[in-house]
């Protein structure tokens, strides 16, 4: 019985052990590191009953008393964002105005204001709202806006720019019909404002911002992409997102020119690419980007692509082709001839082709390279739909699991 349960733990845990870094652990490291995983697991009886194959769900929503360690969250982090911390150290910041916003002198309980402060916030909100804002909500470091427990939009004008900052935690909030903003003043810190030139109308906007963590959010319909990441950003993680009703959805490098996004890394995990969604899930320039376990019910163009030699490695994801016969292939090397971009490494491992689909695989496979657009353990693409059931934002209640 012993030796059962504790095969069934190895199981469990080695995968993401194994690959939890971008470049592989010493072995003594990862028994060290399951040993305290194995015996931290032991102290909460309950933990592998939740157990969905899910690692970032299964680590805090088998919790009904979620609301009592909100901060618990930042610890539950995967991937190359997984040392995101957000606001984990800091007060918590209860948001009680949804109106009412002013770009350059915010009141005391918007959610503006909450993000500029120079000290570490977790921001929750005291009620459902929907907040329209004037400008693009420029965010400070340390930050974490945590909309779980009520129902949380940001819409119908500009919405989050996380831009040379650090340590970002966005979660649980619907974000949509995002707008242009610019050419006004806007405060980004509680002693300084400056003029905005016209903002490109993203849903997430991460520009030259490290160790951000974007988790179970809904996006649509944005004037120019959902989640964008550029100009030397990276340690980013986009995971248990639904996104939707959208063209260009994820930009990830700023230009072919722009070099400084060489070593730019991004996770995208367990997210949900559903109905209305035409290319770019992401389209890639430069770095390092590990996609895996993700569910693609629809694409019109194609779903991952790229340009400028990034390495892309598609693992354990699942990919629904839709019914046109000339939109079957779920990749698009970009600007690039054949005899340039077959030298790209490209690969899926794992993947479940469904209606036809077809990845094109390119480049020798170096290891080097891999190990760099590696950042947790694969699931089976069998376990797709149990992973990304719960993508998007939740409707967790206090009281309650999620």
């Amino acid at each position: 019985m012993a030796l059962s349960f504790l095969f069934l733990l190895l199981t469990f845990f080695l995968p993401s052990l194994i690959a939890s870094s971008p470049a592989p652990k010493h072995p003594d490291l990862v028994v060290q590191e399951f040993n305290r995983k194995l015996n931290a697991s032991r102290r909460k009886l309950g933990f592998l009953s939740c157990n969905t194959g899910n690692p970032i769900d299964d680590c805090w929503r088998c919790d009904s008393n979620w609301e009592k360690n909100r901060q618990k969250l930042a610890d539950c982090a995967i991937g190359f964002g997984k040392n995101a911390v957000g606001g984990r150290d800091g007060k918590i910041y209860v948001v009680t105005e949804s109106g009412g916003d002013d770009p350059v002198n915010p009141k005391p309980g918007t959610l503006r204001h909450a993000v500029i402060q120079d000290e570490p916030l977790w921001i929750i909100f005291a009620r459902d709202m929907v907040i329209q804002l004037k400008e693009e909500l420029i965010m400070n470091s340390f930050k974490t806006i945590d909309g779980r427990g009520a129902s949380v939009h940001i819409a119908n004008g500009p919405c989050i720019t996380i831009q040379g900052v650090t340590n970002i935690i966005i979660h649980g909030v619907h974000i949509h019909d995002c707008k242009q903003g610019g050419n006004a003043m806007v405060r980004d810190s509680p002693r300084h404002y400056g003029w905005r030139t016209v903002s490109d109308g993203d849903g997430v906007s991460i520009f030259g911002g490290s160790h951000v963590w974007v988790d179970h959010c809904s996006l649509s319909n944005c004037q120019d992409g959902l989640i964008d990441a550029i100009h030397g950003s990276t340690a980013i993680t986009i995971s248990n997102n639904y996104m939707t009703h959208h063209d260009k959805v994820m930009l990830l490098g700023h230009s072919d020119s722009y070099t400084q996004d060489k070593g730019m890394q991004v996770t995208i995990a367990f997210n949900h690419f559903g109905e209305g969604l035409v290319q770019r899930m992401p389209r890639c320039r430069h770095g390092y980007f590990h996609v895996v376990n993700n569910d693609y019910t629809h694409w019109e163009m194609y779903a991952i692509g790229g340009s400028a030699e990034p390495t892309i490695n598609s693992q354990g994801n699942r990919f629904l082709a839709p019914n046109d016969r000339f939109s079957k292939e779920v990749t698009k090397h970009e600007d690039a001839p054949e005899s340039q971009w077959k030298s790209w490494n490209w690969r899926s491992e794992g993947d479940l082709m469904l209606n036809g689909a077809y990845f094109t695989p390119s480049g020798a496979g170096a290891s080097s390279s891999y190990a760099k657009a590696s950042s947790l353990g694969a699931r089976p693409s069998s376990l797709v739909s149990s992973i990304t059931a719960g993508a998007g934002s939740l409707n967790c209640r206090k009281g309650s699991h999620c």
